[in-house]
């Protein structure tokens, strides 16, 4: 008869070094740090206080921890009516199925935090000091509007395991220690470790990437990040699609012969590889008219006004009208998708309406539009790098395309819009 493999039930904190929060000491120095002023981070972190709910997942929960206590509005729905961070919901730089088996790095990380909406200052133990880092933490503590992330390796502080992501939830001057708030709640407790013990730990060598870890601060940005448009950074898409852009269009421009706009896209959108609908994804949010705006938050109300400004100003473009010209063309067999009436889907979140089209005779060619294709390919070919179009061999043709793509004397909105999609 097998017997079941025995489980694991918490692991015994090794103190020292460490201090359980809960206990009589830990207590006290929560106490005196509060009295301090080095607490204030604490009871926002507190309240979103989550257990990560894969044995990998610990990067995903102290992110979805902290753009919560900053009340960071995702912009989609987490379940039901409700916008919500969960870490399900963070997989735009790396497939989750990877996270669950492989963890994640600490770039991959400051990846999420950018494109979910936070501002983020990364900082590994060879970019900083240990000084600063202290300074960092007393300045995040003494404040509710940001977070300090510390990657770590666990064996300085005798505990099992080896990389792990927590917050820091406060500091205790006259000591020195900072209150890790260890998202593996079913391993260990949050407690307070030496902060110089907390350096050593970040002055590792992450094995998967040979790099140092460290510590980063996350704020709030005064907007999200991507209003409209965000790309999808997950490794089977990203890597095909970005060296398509960056690397095979200008040579397949200069191999073609090119003479006007409508061929350089269709060359451009018809050779692209087979995950290329992954790469950016519409997010604009149209609420439905019977909704009624009077259930909208002042702040719900503005976050739409100006994605809908972006977006009329998106279809000004000059550009814009010969991304509409060509997708109406018969070289193009990408239409625009609308509603039985002719306008645009009216959804809360628009999403791939239509089945699969094809472009081009091979199936390879083939990837599902979005409503209004138009905007998508417009914000797409606005945001690519000018070496994309070094390519073409005729000088008119190359100034003209230069002239349509170029940022200079776009609206500030949709400057900023353009700058964090190429950024991300």
């Amino acid at each position: 008869m097998n017997m079941a493999t025995p489980g694991l039930y918490r692991r015994v904190l090794p103190s020292p070094p460490a201090i359980e929060f809960a206990s009589p000491e830990g207590k006290q120095l929560f106490a005196e740090a509060y009295q301090s002023g080095n607490m204030e981070g604490f009871f926002k972190l507190i309240s979103y206080f989550q257990t990560q709910s894969e044995p990998a997942y610990c990067g995903l929960a102290s992110l979805s921890m902290v753009l919560n206590a900053l009340a960071i509005d995702p912009g989609r729905k987490w379940k039901g009516p409700w916008r919500w961070f969960d870490e399900s919901m963070l997989d735009c730089c790396e497939p989750l199925e990877k996270i669950k088996n492989e963890g994640i790095t600490f770039a991959k990380v400051a990846c999420l935090a950018l494109c979910n909406g936070a501002n983020v200052q990364a900082l590994r133990t060879n970019q900083s000091t240990i000084d600063d880092f202290r300074q960092y933490v007393i300045t995040s503590t003494s404040s509710e509007d940001c977070h300090v992330i510390t990657s770590y390796h666990r064996r300085p502080f005798k505990q099992t395991g080896s990389g792990h992501f927590s917050p820091i939830g406060g500091y205790h001057a006259g000591r020195d220690m900072v209150l890790l708030l260890d998202v593996a709640r079913f391993k260990y407790p949050p407690h307070w470790v030496p902060l110089t013990l907390l350096w050593e730990a970040m002055d590792t060598v992450d094995e998967v990437t040979g790099l140092r870890r460290g510590f980063m601060l996350i704020t709030r940005l005064d907007k999200s990040p991507s209003l409209l448009y965000t790309l999808s950074c997950k490794i089977d898409s990203w890597v095909s699609t970005a060296k398509y852009l960056v690397d095979d269009v200008p040579i397949l421009l200069k191999s073609e012969d090119v003479k006007d706009v409508q061929k350089v896209f269709s060359l451009v959108f018809t050779s692209h590889p087979t995950n290329f609908a992954e790469f950016i994804k519409w997010i604009v949010e149209v609420r439905r008219e019977e909704d009624g705006a009077s259930c909208l938050s002042k702040e719900e109300k503005g976050r739409i006004a100006i994605k809908e400004e972006v977006l009329k100003q998106v279809k000004e473009t000059k550009l814009f009208k010969h991304v509409t010209e060509w997708l109406s063309s018969s070289s193009s067999c990408c239409p625009s998708f609308a509603n039985g009436n002719g306008s645009e889907q009216v959804v809360d979140m628009l999403v791939p309406l239509s089945k699969t089209s094809c472009c081009g005779p091979s199936p390879g060619n083939c990837f599902g539009m979005h409503p209004g294709s138009g905007d998508v390919l417009t914000a797409l070919l606005l945001a690519l790098p000018p070496q994309t179009w070094s390519g073409i061999k005729e000088e008119m043709l190359l100034q003209k395309i230069y002239d349509l793509v170029s940022t200079d004397s776009l609206p500030t909105l949709l400057q900023e819009e353009n700058s964090l999609i190429g950024y991300v």
